[in-house]
């Protein structure tokens, strides 16, 4: 993975294994999304009620065609089966349609995450380190990741996913929808089973998201509140607007 000790999961760190897609999974479900641009390929004749996967994957594409940004509060919970460990993340995430995002994690470790085009960094203020990720061609399997479900339509991911509407759920005091995502590639099956998100019919976008790793019972849960959308995100926003005197790293590998 990416080599990166992420604080307050019991010492566990995430540590390099070579492979491009065990570090893009890993960076995303540090950034606190389990993922932000994708919906995925309908299976026929699932259904809940008169909603079919065609439907919600049609309304959903009717929210994506004029999506510009988004705002919202965040909460990212990593769940590891073997030690029965749960631990929780807070914070802010900012996304704008021209491949600009910034996650503020606020509790329980400050921390920065910023992506402007093919270039990631992570900011940790409590020791004054930023590293630097270069996305290059790997930026593509990246946002399959980072941007689940926001902005992007279904056509776009159609040859990536088969997606099954598995039923209806509440949610935060409302009726979802609730996605079924399974990788058709095996290299991503190797690390991630399905996916779940849990769509909001007042918007069509998603309120939670779910990601199953292979061969653990760990998962990845991201879940929004006070999601704004299209408001103005200004460009300051997305500067390194770290300390000068901070160092900065590329990790390798």
């Amino acid at each position: 993975m990416l080599g990166l000790h992420r604080p307050g999961t019991s010492g566990q760190s995430i540590r390099p294994r070579g492979s491009f897609l065990k570090r893009t999974f890993c960076i995303t479900a540090l950034l606190g999304l389990g993922a932000l641009a994708c919906v995925a390929s309908p299976r026929v004749g699932q259904n809940t009620g008169h909603w079919t996967t065609e439907t919600v994957l049609a309304m959903m594409d009717k929210s994506a065609a004029d999506f510009r940004s988004l705002t919202a509060d965040i909460e990212y919970t990593k769940y590891t089966e073997v030690v029965k460990d749960t631990s929780t993340e807070t914070g802010k995430i900012f996304v704008r349609r021209d491949q600009k995002m910034r996650i503020e994690i606020a509790k329980p470790d400050p921390r920065t995450i910023l992506r402007t085009g093919d270039s990631l960094f992570l900011y940790t203020p409590k020791i004054k380190r930023v590293e630097e990720y270069d996305l290059g061609k790997n930026r593509a399997m990246l946002d399959q990741y980072v941007l689940l479900g926001f902005g992007s339509k279904s056509q776009n991911i159609l040859k990536s996913y088969d997606v099954v509407l598995t039923g209806e759920e509440e949610l935060d005091h409302r009726k979802t929808f609730v996605l079924e995502l399974t990788p058709k590639s095996e290299d991503i099956r190797r690390q991630i089973t399905k996916i779940q998100m849990w769509i909001d019919p007042s918007s069509w976008l998603p309120l939670q998201q779910k990601f199953f790793e292979a061969g653990s019972g760990d998962y990845f849960l991201s879940h929004y509140s006070n999601m704004m959308k299209n408001l103005k995100v200004s460009d300051s926003k997305f500067k390194q607007d770290w300390p000068k005197d901070a160092t900065r790293v590329k990790p390798r590998g």
